[in-house]
């Protein structure tokens, strides 16, 4: 059986990376197809040393660092893939990875970390952070995105199954295809992160530094509380715009490597999270160190976290993207931090580790083969 991986783009080692390497893993002997690839010499370790196929926009000007600019060509570019030759095809997707080619004798099973978000659901958000809402320029992102969705709603077509990252997503993929989909949630390296039971005066985010992560709210609501410790681990495009904002409380480490992370979320108070996710992985890191998660309680958060309606809670929920919000739930989480142990976060966090998405996953395909060859 000849294996084809799928995917959007390689240009970091992220959350969607994580779920291409555990998939390289159950098919090692696989080819790997992606528009772009551009990854560090430091992060194609997880690749295996795998030749990537690329697409025509991998030579395209200025690509390297303005890739997402050719979103525009990328559904041209990720059908003109020659896929015939294989008979499984595993696409790892959150933009246009489904929309590859495929016959009526081949197995398309998509693992979707989200439909295109920015074409669909949050289309207005996108337009709002990127000040696209009124002008030329708005109308012809408008129309590009119109025409996207079209495209992506066609190609659901040629996916013969849906995975999705979260029950949250699941919904996202019906509201959108109309289509079910298999919940597996994505693999998290649980045994990198360890316990830590004994927690320091200080609370702690980490991301990459763009709009909807929230980040700056946070800061706003840690500068409104100068009396309370936050450190900020990430970097990004908005991280000079976010500084500006932090009072003396506030400290920046900028990106940091998993063992200064892992340091800090174990020692800290509680994690903090304001963005609404498909899944986020942070949040179940911080949980593996025995640290308590302050959440936005919308999106996978939901699925990820125990809250205090629930008899061994790991952390609570704010109900607004607000710093009045944070400030709130920061309070209230003071108030019952006793109730959360820092071993029933560790063992909530379990439940998304590497092997478990690995059994999964293989259960999954094994069974859609058989019955697909039985057709």
């Amino acid at each position: 059986m000849r294996v084809a991986l799928i995917h959007d783009w390689l240009v970091t080692y992220a959350g969607a990376e994580r779920v291409l390497e555990q998939m390289i893993k159950l098919f090692p002997e696989a080819d790997i197809y992606s528009i772009v690839d551009y990854l560090s010499h430091e992060q194609r370790e997880f690749i295996e040393g795998h030749n990537i196929h690329t697409s025509f926009i991998q030579s395209m000007p200025y690509a390297r660092s303005r890739y997402r600019y050719y979103l525009p060509f990328m559904p041209i570019a990720i059908e003109q893939f020659d896929l015939s030759a294989y008979d499984l095809i595993l696409s790892s997707s959150h933009a246009v990875a489904k929309g590859v080619i495929t016959g009526p004798d081949q197995l398309h099973i998509s693992y979707v970390h989200t439909p295109i978000r920015y074409a669909w659901d949050l289309q207005h958000q996108y337009l709002k952070d990127s000040q696209l809402e009124c002008g030329l320029r708005s109308w012809a992102v408008r129309m590009m995105l119109h025409y996207l969705r079209q495209w992506d709603y066609r190609t659901a077509n040629g996916v013969d199954y849906f995975i999705a990252n979260s029950y949250f997503v699941a919904r996202r993929i019906w509201k959108v295809y109309r289509r079910e989909a298999k919940v597996i949630y994505p693999p998290v390296d649980i045994e990198r992160f360890s316990l830590c039971e004994t927690k320091e005066d200080f609370y702690l985010t980490a991301s990459r530094m763009v709009p909807y992560k929230k980040i700056d709210l946070i800061v706003e609501a840690f500068r409104e509380m100068p009396d309370k410790r936050l450190v900020v681990i990430g970097d990004g495009p908005d991280l000079k715009k976010i500084k500006s904002k932090a009072g003396a409380n506030i400290s920046f480490l900028g990106y940091q490597d998993t063992p200064v992370l892992s340091d800090h979320m174990k020692r800290a108070q509680a994690f903090i999270f304001a963005a609404e996710e498909d899944f986020g992985i942070t949040p179940v890191e911080a949980q593996a160190c025995g640290t308590p998660v302050i959440a936005y309680g919308k999106g996978g958060a939901l699925e990820t976290i125990k809250g205090l309606d629930q008899s061994e809670p790991t952390g609570i929920f704010f109900g607004e993207q607000s710093t009045s919000a944070i400030i709130a739930a920061v309070q209230k989480f003071e108030q019952v931090q006793d109730r959360i142990c820092p071993t029933v976060c560790r063992d909530n966090a379990l439940r998304f580790s590497v092997e478990r998405f690995r059994k999964e996953l293989r259960s999954f395909i094994e069974a859609k083969l058989e019955e697909f060859n039985r057709k």
